[in-house]
């Protein structure tokens, strides 16, 4: 079996991915981002389906179970030692996102802040119907930093209730995804408009959603779920160890 690992900091994310073949073919995603402007990411993702992702919504210096959020379908069993061990990654990478930004700060040349502006499609969850309950579905990709601001409007009107909006998602250039939703019934000639706030953008971006009297197609699906299994999570470990070592390495010198 041969192992293959490649990692890279991109403006203060650390991506790991490891490729493991024999008969199979894996990879496995362990990433943490550190942002001045909102809560550290930290996520693991085996062959494009999360695993987990932390919630420092609650900003404890302390990681609860509570704060880690598995996304395995439910048939998964989770045990308690793998919350553990989720909850135990999460913070300390929230320790290490800290000496990050102190880093970046200091660190000559100064690191360019990049900004990647979002994109954004509008589609319907399923066939619509006039007067059948469904969902409008606004995705955003491509953006960095996190995180985006979405507003949906009705015919000009704000709109505040039946409204969902998702974790970010990391993407394989570093960039992030992300889906807001809302719940909503067609009626003919209505007009829904998504609209992306990012700091990347001088002026928000709008995708509008015009209900016809015809029947129309649900959008493209963006993810499927997959049974996986957590005993690879012991794989992110070899990541923390190289930069670890690395930091070592360059205190030393």
């Amino acid at each position: 079996m041969n192992f293959e690992m490649n990692y890279s900091v991109i403006i203060l994310i650390l991506t790991g991915a490891v490729c493991t073949s024999a008969e199979i073919h894996h990879e496995i995603h362990f990433t943490y981002g550190c942002f001045e402007s909102s809560d550290p990411a930290v996520g693991l993702e085996i062959d494009g389906d999360e695993v987990f992702y932390g919630d420092f919504s609650k900003n404890s210096n302390t990681c609860l179970i509570a704060d880690v959020v598995f996304t395995l379908p439910k048939f998964i069993s989770i045990t308690p030692e793998d919350k553990e061990r989720a909850c135990e990654y999460a913070t300390i990478s929230r320790v290490w996102c800290k000496d990050c930004i102190a880093w970046g700060k200091q660190s000559v040349p100064k690191i360019p802040k990049i900004k990647d502006a979002p994109e954004s499609t509008i589609y319907p969850r399923d066939e619509v119907e006039l007067g059948v309950e469904n969902t409008l579905i606004c995705f955003v990709n491509d953006f960095f930093p996190p995180p985006v601001k979405v507003n949906w409007t009705k015919n000009g009107m704000e709109v505040t209730e039946g409204l969902s909006l998702s974790h970010y998602y990391p993407n394989k250039d570093g960039t992030f995804h992300q889906f807001s939703s809302l719940s909503f019934t067609p009626q003919k000639e209505d007009v829904y408009i998504c609209t992306v706030a990012h700091t990347a953008l001088k002026y928000p971006k709008t995708r509008e959603y015009k209900v016809s009297g015809s029947s129309v197609g649900p959008g493209p699906a963006i993810f499927c779920g997959v049974g996986l299994t957590l005993g690879l999570l012991g794989v992110a470990t070899g990541i923390f160890s190289i930069y670890k070592g690395k930091r070592a390495t360059e205190s030393q010198e």
